[in-house]
């Protein structure tokens, strides 16, 4: 049987996974990779039984694998069966409170950042800015400024990467400098290779609960420093959320009630989106079942959903075996415990195909009822292979050791993680989230789109007998079809994309999936624009009381709003009007496109340049002028990219370039172009229709295919290539 492949999943194949040879070129079929990948899975079987046929159990990987049935994390598909062998996303490091401990485990998260892996601290052992540093009569910087250096060193390791390094940095609300660590990413040009999450623990929520103060610890002596206000505490919490959607929050103390090795450790960190709450030095093994494949007859097919699940744990624990692990203590920790993750994908159209809006009472029964099917046949599973292979080394540390006869292979089984690439490899929805949008655009060459409009809306509407390209055409604008009075009202409700969801359902959905899920479960809570911080609150409320393990909000375009800080002042001491505008720095990386547009005076090459926090930088060349046209192309550049350096928005720079004539105008796909300053608020204009649109706020373009970025799954993902900024 034929691999059928959608055409961005053969795109995404070719720059992200199949083998290269020295020059770039792709060397390697995608049925090679599944074929490559299933074999050398398959081959641990071998550590267990030399004699054992593996080809029945290689069979039974590559055809759940080909069929997209299920597909492991990134670094699996890219390095099975190649020299690398690092099939891990994921890791968390200890840092305890010395210099020693501290530059130890940045020296091994640059060793895991080099291998492809991304890495979760807690920097709750270090004692406080200012506080006493004995051996040397000083006086301490503080856990952010550890953050910083982590955070630099991460830049360095990453630009020689195939693979962006992340961290999530965690902080304990009991912390000293929490009111500092809350703040930190309001400035959005700080701390970019991490998400941070303030450490939420049951006293801090009781004391919250009774408008109380709560106990700040000095972690070095570990008595109380001072006391501080719940509530004034968390509203720090929910009102740099509002701005910026960080810091996220996770409840460490029901983590650590489900800790399955609890006389190992407590759990400080988790991995860098969230969903993996882990030991230090753990690593996690993580894949997903597409859900979207699970269906027959309008019903969910429990038989082949229960094979799928065997064979992926399976593989989960497979991997776990050949996995080659940057460091020895890892090795040890992951094979101690052996924790999996097995998760889904698809779950929003599953819902589809069933006729189940995702904003229904219905889709949260259902969520439950299908993770509660996945998380006992996993535990079959997992009790299956232990019978062959052994409980868990660590096993007798465990919450499971009770009695004789129970056997479990696995400390942990599920997680929910994101699936932003390996779900467009699979072409459906991602992780447990809503559809993104029903159409939404996609940069090609030569400066043109592609329109890419969900499948299962294209066979309704073709069913139902309303698809017209036109149709198309309008949803492409906003992305969405509840503005549309020729569709009917079922399919409207089916096809409500993330931003049309409420924040309360959201948390809903997350809150059943994480009811029958070992580990956590990653996912954003979007909220519109016009959103109050009081609603940002009451999720933060509803996610603790209904039984999550953490919680990562996003309102809709609050990375585009900046606050403008002027050295040390904070922004309630700014006047509201400054009389000096000082543009900020031109970053040392942007990433962007290069557009090219025909002018009546020959080609112009534009490109719209983007930081991190959104477009910074336009300039234009003209392929055969020089002196005077040549220069003033470049001034109209410039004077655009300080504009936009200063907050000015790109709406206004438009306005004042759009209409400049000159006597050599140009007809462009059946338009015309007046002049290359014209041009230019052309390409601008195409570049912010495109990816400004009420699915996802702007948060700059991908740097790998120059897509729009969204906020997805607790990163920042393209919903075009895959990547993510979190891996």
């Amino acid at each position: 049987m034929a691999l059928s492949l959608a055409e961005n999943a053969k795109i995404i194949l070719e720059k992200r996974y199949l083998k290269k040879d020295g020059q770039g070129k792709v060397i390697e079929k995608p049925e090679d990779l599944f074929k490559r990948v299933s074999k050398t899975i398959a081959d641990a079987d071998k550590i267990f039984d030399p004699e054992v046929e593996i080809a029945e159990t290689e069979n039974a990987f590559h055809r759940m694998l080909t069929e997209f049935c299920f597909l492991p994390n990134s670094p699996t598909l890219m390095n099975a069966g190649r020299r690398l062998g690092q099939l891990a996303a994921c890791f968390v490091l200890p840092v305890e409170d010395s210099m020693e401990s501290i530059f130890e485990t940045l020296k091994h998260a640059a060793m895991i950042h080099k291998s492809g892996g991304g890495t979760g601290f807690s920097f709750s052992k270090i004692r406080p800015k200012d506080d006493i540093v004995l051996s040397t009569a000083g006086i301490s910087s503080g856990p952010l400024s550890f953050m910083k250096v982590y955070d630099m060193a991460t830049e360095t390791v990453k630009q020689g990467g195939t693979r962006r390094g992340a961290n999530m940095g965690i902080l304990r609300v009991d912390h000293p400098d929490i009111e500092a660590f809350i703040d930190v990413k309001n400035q959005q040009d700080r701390l970019n290779n991490f998400n941070i999450s303030v450490a939420i623990t049951d006293a801090f929520m009781g004391a919250l609960e009774k408008d109380s103060d709560y106990d700040i610890i000095n972690p070095r002596s570990g008595k109380i420093f001072k006391k501080l206000s719940a509530p004034y505490i968390f509203n720090k919490i929910v009102t740099s959320a509002w701005n910026s959607g960080e810091p996220g929050v996770l409840f460490i103390d029901r983590i650590n009630e489900f800790n399955p090795t609890p006389n190992l450790g407590n759990i400080e960190s988790t991995n860098p989106c969230g969903e993996q709450p882990l030991l230090p030095y753990e690593s996690c093994t993580l894949g997903s079942i597409n859900l979207a494949k699970m269906v027959s007859g309008g019903k969910v097919d429990l038989k082949k959903l229960k094979a799928t699940i065997g064979h992926a744990i399976h593989f989960l624990d497979n991997v776990i075996e050949v996995n080659r692990y940057p460091l020895k203590k890892i090795e040890d920790m992951s094979k101690g415990n052996r924790k999996i993750g097995l998760g889904v994908m698809g779950f929003a159209d599953l819902l589809i195909k069933l006729g189940i809006p995702y904003d229904s009472d219905e889709a949260v029964v259902r969520a439950e009822d299908i993770m509660s099917f996945i998380q006992k046949e996993s535990k079959t599973a997992s009790a299956t292979l232990a019978k062959k292979r052994g409980n868990f080394s660590f096993y007798s540390k465990s919450r499971y050791d009770r009695p004789d006869t129970l056997f479990m292979r696995n400390a942990t089984t599920t997680t929910i993680a994101p699936t932003g690439t390996i779900s467009l490899l699979a072409d459906t929805s991602s992780g447990i989230e809503p559809i993104f949008a029903v159409c939404h655009t996609r940069h090609v060459l030569d400066g043109k789109t592609l329109i890419q409009t969900h499948p299962l809306f294209v066979q309704l509407a073709k069913e139902h007998k309303f698809y017209s390209k036109q149709l198309i055409m309008d949803i492409a604008e906003k992305g969405s079809v509840q503005h549309l009075a020729e569709i009917p009202h079922q399919i409207k409700e089916l096809f409500k994309t993330s931003h049309e969801i409420s924040a309360q359902q959201h948390v809903r959905i997350q809150s059943a999936f994480q009811k029958h899920t070992d580990n956590a479960v990653s996912k954003t809570i979007n909220f519109p624009n016009s959103a109050s911080e009081n609603e940002i609150r009451q999720a933060y409320i509803q996610a603790y009381q209904s039984g999550c393990k953490g919680l990562t909000i996003y309102r809709y375009g609050s990375r585009d709003k900046q606050v403008l800080n002027i050295g040390e002042k904070s922004p309630e001491t700014l006047r509201p009007c400054s009389s000096e505008i000082v543009p900020r720095p031109r970053p040392e990386r942007t990433s962007g496109m290069t557009q090219r547009i025909t002018t009546g005076c020959g080609n112009l090459y534009v490109t719209v340049n983007y930081d991190e926090q959104g477009m910074c930088e336009v300039f234009a060349q003209m392929g055969k002028t020089g002196g005077c046209a040549s220069s003033q192309i470049e001034a109209a550049g410039r004077l655009a990219s300080l504009a936009l350096r200063s907050g000015i928005k790109v709406d206004a720079i438009i306005k004042q370039l759009v209409g400049i004539r000159c006597p050599s105008p140009a007809w462009r796909n059946g338009g015309m172009v007046l002049s290359c300053p014209d041009a230019i608020a052309h390409v601008l204009k195409n570049v912010t229709h495109s990816e400004l649109s009420e699915t996802g706020g702007m948060l700059g373009v991908c740097p790998e295919c120059g897509n729009v970025l969204v906020h997805a799954e607790g990163c920042m993902v393209c919903h075009s290539c895959g990547f993510s900024k979190c891996s």
